[in-house]
């Protein structure tokens, strides 16, 4: 069976103005969460911004920190702090693994 692009969550597929009506926000919001480093999807060969499925969760979660207060870079903070903690969880699983010791990461 052949594999689409859309079946892939890192598939970069979403153009700005479709992600902005996915999530009910205004296109210049998505291009300033770019600009700030909090989401930075990907570029067309034209140079338009592409999303990907995964991209799209990243902005909801955003879209809610902002909507409870939290500037561009406090959310970007939290976001730079939840990839280092999966990084870490997934170092420690492989340390785990290696040395037969089976436990939660």
């Amino acid at each position: 069976m052949v594999r689409l692009p859309f079946d892939d969550e890192n598939a970069p597929l979403y153009s700005v103005g479709q992600v902005a009506d996915m999530l009910q926000v205004e296109r210049a919001f998505l291009r300033r969460l770019d600009e700030h480093d909090v989401v930075r999807p990907a570029r067309s060969g034209g140079g338009q911004r592409r999303y990907t499925r995964g991209e799209i969760g990243e902005l909801q979660d955003a879209i809610k920190l902002v909507g409870e207060g939290m500037t561009l870079a406090a959310v970007r903070r939290i976001f730079e702090l939840q990839h280092e903690v999966r990084r870490l969880r997934e170092e420690l699983a492989r340390e785990r693994a290696a040395r037969g010791k089976p436990g939660e990461a």
